[in-house]
């Protein structure tokens, strides 16, 4: 299996819409820490305004932290366009250039190839998010040095410097299993079709109507918007709260799971039924 995964992983890193979200986020990232490096004192007293008219508001606010979270909290709804390029390409891919019989007269079963597949794209989510990661936070401590964060959410937060790092690590590991749910279903997708655009359009699409459906104020979808894991996915942001809502938390791991395998589960069921004549 694990040969199996590293063949795939080598197939991923040879295709070059593989760089564009590590090109987009190696592009975009430097450009907002410029601005703020530049423009942000003014933005940080727009922040906390309401705060100075109240208290006497001193240190290094305008740190590594404050700018990564700012980042993460703009970044991460883009991510997902970024992932889908690689994770619809993955098995219509094989239709597209003609390999799919071939993929398959390997010593291995049908499912076991499927599952390589779905372990490396799941490693290229986390190589992508791992550099957000690097670039957001590790990039702007070095420029922007540490110093306490502050949250807004309807009202202002203020967390110690010494209380920040464990909160960026478990948002990140939550942030990855919404990435990995829009990845499985992308790889679904690319499991029904033979056109290694229509996947990649397809899972655009409906993320695209999921956001649109989770901004709708109607009691009709209040019944389901609990369960689009479009909303589950923006939970990363509980960890910055003085009282963390884990069950809230263990709720959204559960949904954004079940959503995976049964993305999964569906693409392998097509994949061992489809008729391979290519």
């Amino acid at each position: 299996m694990i040969t199996l995964i590293y063949i795939e992983l080598q197939k991923i890193f040879k295709r070059w819409r593989t760089y564009i979200g590590f090109l987009a986020i190696g592009v975009l990232v430097p450009i907002i820490q410029i601005a703020l490096f530049y423009e942000g004192d003014s933005f940080v007293n727009g922040m906390t305004r309401r705060l100075q008219d109240t208290f006497l508001v001193s240190g290094n606010l305008l740190n590594g932290y404050l700018i990564g979270h700012l980042i993460l909290n703009s970044l991460i709804i883009h991510i997902p366009f970024l992932i889908v390029l690689v994770g619809g390409d993955l098995l219509a891919g094989e239709a597209t250039a003609g390999t799919y019989r071939l993929l398959i007269t390997r010593p291995v079963s049908r499912f076991k190839l499927l599952l390589s597949k779905f372990f490396a794209g799941s490693i290229y989510t986390a190589s992508l998010l791992l550099f957000l990661a690097i670039m957001s936070l590790g990039l702007s401590l070095m420029i922007f040095g540490h110093g306490d964060l502050i949250v807004f959410t309807g009202k202002i937060l203020i967390f110690s410097q010494d209380d920040l790092l464990w909160r960026f690590a478990l948002a990140y590991g939550f942030a990855l299993i919404g990435m990995i749910t829009v990845f499985s279903l992308s790889f679904l997708a690319s499991s029904l079709v033979e056109n290694a655009i229509g996947p990649i359009v397809a899972s655009m699409s409906v993320i695209i109507v999921l956001f649109i459906l989770s901004a709708l104020q109607f009691d009709f979808f209040e019944a389901i918007r609990p369960y689009l894991f479009v909303i589950r996915m923006n939970d990363w942001n509980k960890f910055f709260s003085y009282n963390i809502d884990y069950s809230t938390i263990w709720k959204s791991l559960e949904i954004l799971i079940g959503h995976i395998l049964v993305f999964f589960g569906i693409a392998a069921y097509i994949f061992n039924k489809k008729d391979i004549l290519s």
